[in-house]
């Protein structure tokens, strides 16, 4: 089973890209990221012609999340976090395919920092982690798959004193994001390439994805019981080489399907 997210940044202007890279990849779950698109908006004659399965959460020209499935559709769990009923942005979309349950998410970038966007990036997360506290207590399979917009380690970014006071690296941003791995999660990714720098990001100025230049910022977290599963992980790197590309390049993981618990086939109403 492949799992991949893929931050498209925007997809109004890169539909044919999507559409090119998920004839190629073929992925069972694509989590997709910055729809910029309403509701009403969303391709989703498009995708369903490519013979996959959608639900979104839309956003007039920002936000917006949606997971697909490949020959199926997605049974949705819900959408937007708990905790803050004043939040409007589309972020959060979380949906049970086959025996997973698949959250997918847009972390707030937070910049500048400090500042009220920070602090809205901050309590986010202290709303992911405790979705997070009960997803994981539910024992059943579950990938949180998105752009979290938050560099782990000095690893995952190309010259770390340029990121020190950006509010990917700072700090406060890490130390949430440690809490939440704290939880049991596995870093899809890290696991299989401990050591290795590995970049899903590339900005768009100063030749950053020719010089290699990059930040790991999108990650695929698995739940204790869903991490003996995984076999593989990568990133589609040559995709944010095509014209006209979205800054991040589609992040994956292949879990073996004979592995996956068998949670008495998992169904939307019981994901609290």
């Amino acid at each position: 089973m492949r799992i991949a997210t893929f931050n498209i940044n925007g997809i109004g202007a890169r539909l044919p890209a999507l559409l090119q890279w998920l004839e190629e990849a073929r992925p069972d779950v694509a989590c997709l990221q910055e729809l910029k698109a309403p509701q009403e908006k969303f391709p989703a004659a498009a995708i369903e012609a490519a013979g996959y399965g959608v639900i979104w959460h839309g956003q007039k020209s920002w936000n917006g999340v949606a997971i697909l499935a490949r020959g199926t559709q997605p049974v949705e769990v819900g959408r937007g976090l708990a905790g803050d009923p004043s939040d409007e942005q589309s972020r959060y979309i979380e949906a049970v395919v086959g025996d997973v349950v698949i959250a997918g998410l847009y972390l707030p970038n937070g910049n500048p920092a400090p500042g009220p966007k920070f602090d809205y990036k901050l309590s986010w997360m202290e709303r992911l982690i405790l979705r997070g506290e009960q997803l994981i207590a539910t024992g059943a399979p579950v990938v949180m798959a998105g752009d979290y917009n938050v560099i782990p380690t000095d690893l995952d970014v190309y010259k770390p004193e340029r990121w020190v006071d950006d509010a990917l690296f700072r700090p406060e941003t890490r130390e949430a994001f440690e809490r939440l791995m704290a939880q049991g999660w596995t870093d899809s990714l890290r696991a299989m390439y401990p050591g290795e720098k590995i970049y899903t990001f590339w900005d768009y100025f100063r030749n950053a994805y020719g010089r290699d230049a990059g930040i790991r910022i999108d990650h695929l977290l698995l739940s204790p019981s869903l991490a003996p599963a995984l076999k593989a992980a990568g990133v589609d790197r040559d995709v944010r080489g095509r014209e006209k590309p979205s800054d991040h390049a589609p992040t994956w993981i292949e879990l073996d399907a004979k592995k996956i618990p068998k949670v008495a086939k998992v169904k939307a109403k019981e994901v609290p």
